[in-house]
């Protein structure tokens, strides 16, 4: 097999080459040129950050014929030999297929003899974490007291599973996420070399999804080469990595910022229907919103974007949302990452945070609704002025005022709109006929304990209830009012998972019955008309599960006022 991947042909073979470690190829650069590297290094970070790479460098570094030097020369016999592998003193362990006590005492038994071919003799361990906890026993005193010529570097992802005393012995050094500037500068460098036509911006992408890693963006890079055609274009690459390109991510901000929840949700469905993952369309939503926010900021740190391209659409988008709703959203949607890691439909949970996100939409601007915040206080201005007309006229006469606000005539509750879901409005209206506030009291003292036994034992339907509010109780039943429809069937859905759990908290066996709070609403209304025309004859409360209703005999004040401004605006005192 002739053909290399760009990692292998482009592996680093001078400290120059290591990318965004400088804190560390600097201070290995000057232990070496004045000779005074370290028996045992400890190189830990990310994967693809250059460990490997950078322990093979000083490697041949310290074992170059122009030593000591900065850089290995890469002419000599010794960098050739060590660069090729075909010099043994330089010898790289793999600790996750040899984590034994025995491979170690090999280790041991065999640094004492003197190198054959080179000063050093050099012992590369990759993955040192993997090592069982006999086997770090067995190196400890090797560690600490090796021969002169012997070096020992160990490189390691997770740190935080060697044993300080392991630790303790080495030198350490951290090697961090490399940054995406730093990724991009260079793979252009590489593209150029091996004269392959891409845009930055593609590059810019293949960086952004390859999180700090270059060897993953070496190898990203690589697919998208091997995917396209003459040049490789920014389609090429989103479809190798499985990212969402920025104009859809625009088109579902913008659905959102307009309150289209329809627009918003069949963008989703099209991008889950074309494979894209459902993790990264969350993670880049999240990183554009976090660079709207940026640039809202400080539109002088375009070059800190991390994910949009700052071309007129996002202009436009900067300038329109608001900060707060933004950091709102991008709450909404880490809430929403971190509930789809335990889900096997996270399609779902996206589009709960979609509806979450509309809800949280702040009030219009003023430039964009002042006519239309001046005609509604013009309209509730007028309605106040003949609130107190009304008041006045009652108060003098003691009788209802002429006819001037008829009430509106009765009709049925809207249906709901979705075909998955049907509203069971005659089982809810026998719970309202059976309903008390005893019930739905004890429902509301311990609402808060069941849903915090319902987070740990089920996390979606914890998600699912979380905007729910319990509306009447009986003791067979419980209504409960949602925001949309959709939150209903999904509510329906983790029924055996919520019903058991809640009859622990409640004490009694209790079904739920879900309802939209539009709904309850207007069929709460119907009931309170309904028990107007017919009077309770114990003189109770006729809706006694819900919230409060009116008397059956009221105060024609109170019912002209509940008329004119509702019950929410109006607050009754003895």
């Amino acid at each position: 097999m002739s053909y290399q991947a760009l990692y292998r042909v482009w592996r680093p073979k001078n400290f120059e080459d290591v990318v965004g470690q400088t804190h560390i190829t600097r201070t290995l650069q000057n232990a070496i040129e004045q000779d005074k590297f370290s028996h045992a290094y400890l190189f830990s970070g990310p994967r693809g950050t250059g460990k490997t790479s950078a322990a093979k460098i000083f490697a041949k570094a310290v074992n170059c014929e122009k030593a000591p030097a900065k850089e290995p020369c890469n002419e000599c016999n010794a960098c050739l030999g060590i660069q090729d592998g075909s010099i043994s003193d330089v010898i790289e362990i793999d600790a996750a297929s040899n984590n034994g006590v025995e491979q170690i005492r090999e280790i041991r038994d065999k640094v004492k003899y003197a190198p054959s071919a080179v000063p050093y003799k050099v012992y590369i361990i990759d993955e040192v974490h993997m090592l069982s906890m006999g086997a770090f026993n067995a190196l400890l005193k090797t560690l600490e007291e090796p021969p002169r010529h012997v070096i020992f570097i160990l490189a390691t992802t997770e740190p935080h599973k060697i044993p300080l005393t392991i630790i303790s012995r080495c030198q350490r050094f951290d090697f961090k996420r490399i940054s995406q500037k730093a990724m991009v500068d260079r793979m252009e460098t590489i593209t150029q070399a091996e004269e392959i036509s891409i845009a930055r911006d593609a590059l810019e992408i293949v960086a952004l999804t390859a999180e700090g890693g270059m060897r993953d963006a070496l190898s990203l890079l690589d697919q998208a080469i091997s995917y396209s055609e003459e040049e490789v274009t920014i389609d090429d690459v989103l479809a190798v990595t499985g990212s969402v390109s920025q104009a859809k991510l625009a088109e579902v901000i913008r659905s959102l910022d307009e309150q289209d929840v329809k627009g918003a949700l069949s963008a989703v469905d099209d991008l889950i229907q074309q494979g894209k993952d459902p993790g990264r369309f969350v993670f880049d939503l999240i990183y554009y919103l976090r660079d709207l926010l940026l640039f809202q900021t400080a539109p002088d740190l375009e070059h800190h974007l991390e994910r949009a391209i700052p071309d007129d659409t996002f202009r436009g988008l900067a300038g329109k949302l608001t900060a707060d709703w933004i950091q709102k959203a991008i709450r909404e949607l880490n809430q929403c990452q971190q509930e789809m890691k335990w889900t096997t439909s996270p399609k779902v949970f996206i589009e709960i945070a979609m509806l979450n996100m509309v809800e949280v939409q702040p009030a219009p601007q003023a430039q964009q609704g002042s006519a239309v915040d001046s005609e509604a206080v013009q309209q509730l201005s007028q309605k106040i002025a003949e609130l107190e007309k009304n008041l006045e006229a009652l108060k003098q006469n003691g009788a209802p005022p002429q006819e001037g606000t008829k009430p509106k005539p009765k009709r049925a509750p809207a249906r709901s709109g979705r075909k998955g879901y049907n509203i069971p409005y005659e089982r809810i209206r026998l719970v309202l006929s059976e309903a008390s506030k005893e019930e739905i009291k004890n429902v509301q003292s311990r609402w808060a304990d069941f849903m915090e036994a319902l987070k740990r034992n089920n996390a979606p339907a914890h998600a699912t209830l979380l905007n729910s509010k319990p509306r009447a109780a009986s003791s067979k039943a419980l209504v409960l009012a949602f925001r949309y429809d959709i939150h209903c069937s999904l509510a329906l859905e983790h029924q055996n998972t919520i019903e058991p759990l809640l009859t622990e908290y409640v004490g009694k066996p209790l079904s739920i019955i879900p309802i939209p709070e539009p709904n309850w609403q207007e069929l709460r209304e119907e009931y309170v008309r309904t028990q107007k025309a017919s009077p309770a004859e114990d003189g109770e409360d006729s809706e006694g599960g819900g919230e409060s209703a009116p008397s059956n005999e009221e105060d024609p004040l109170i019912s002209e006022a509940r008329k004119l401004v509702g019950d929410d605006l109006m607050e009754i005192e003895e």
